[in-house]
């Protein structure tokens, strides 16, 4: 892709053709699928070398929904726009699994890359390429040389906004700064009108960003309802609220 501009657009041409045949839509950038073919075994990648990935998945129940035509419809349409740079299509289920295992793998390679602060946030489908920008920016600003790897599903707004290590940085001391980064992140998330929140939900790790995020009588009535129904605290003791 040219930029993440480039991704959303070629969202919005998939969505405005058949946007029921859009099963999957998984934005990636370059250093994380740098990350992938460095780290994980066996991980080859198709076109190597871009700054930003796209994975397009393509389903539909119907026999007459044409989906090849309507990829390489939209992929011709996006690469005169300049949108697309380059394009491999999965031409069996051994390679599209091939493709997907890129996707699935990011966390692992980033893990074997080193250590990193991971932000599960959302923002308004819209939104989600300012937010990649804007986020990685002022994580850049906050910790110099540090490297975004930002991933995950911009047909639906979510992003992982993941942060690795500056090369060359102590991870204790990287991982030291998690809070901070964090927090430069959800000033992102806020001001495009997201939620610090996404498909992990809170857990153990955001419970102390609730007050913040979700406090007042919106907290009080979970607390309340959560305590009407667990009075004891058995279930998921830590998790969710404060």
């Amino acid at each position: 892709m040219r930029d993440e501009d480039a991704a959303l657009a070629l969202f919005r041409r998939f969505r405005d053709r058949d946007e029921g045949a859009v099963r999957a839509f998984e934005y990636m950038s370059g250093e994380g699928v740098g990350f992938y073919a460095r780290h994980i075994e066996g991980g080859s990648v198709p076109l190597p070398g871009h700054a930003h990935y796209v994975l397009v998945d393509l389903a539909s129940s119907r026999p007459d929904a044409g989906l090849r035509a309507l990829l390489e419809a939209v992929l011709e349409e996006a690469m005169e726009a300049g949108e697309v740079l380059d394009a491999a299509i999965g031409e069996s289920e051994a390679q599209r699994a091939a493709l997907w295992r890129i996707r699935e793998e990011h966390p692992e390679a980033q893990k074997r890359e080193g250590a990193s602060v991971k932000n599960d946030v959302s923002v308004p489908v819209s939104k989600t390429p300012e937010l990649i920008r804007r986020s990685s920016e002022a994580c850049a600003r906050l910790i110099p040389g540090v490297r975004p790897v930002p991933f995950g599903h911009m047909g639906d707004g979510n992003i992982h906004m993941n942060l690795e290590q500056p090369v060359g940085m102590d991870a204790a001391a990287f991982l030291a700064r998690s809070h901070d980064i964090m927090e430069t992140v959800n000033e992102v998330v806020r001001d495009l009108g997201g939620s610090f929140s996404a498909e992990h939900g809170i857990g153990r790790l955001k419970t102390d960003m609730m007050p913040d995020w979700r406090g007042g009588a919106e907290l009080d009535l979970m607390q309340r309802i959560k305590a009407a129904v667990d009075p004891q605290g058995l279930m998921n003791p830590g998790k969710v609220l404060p």
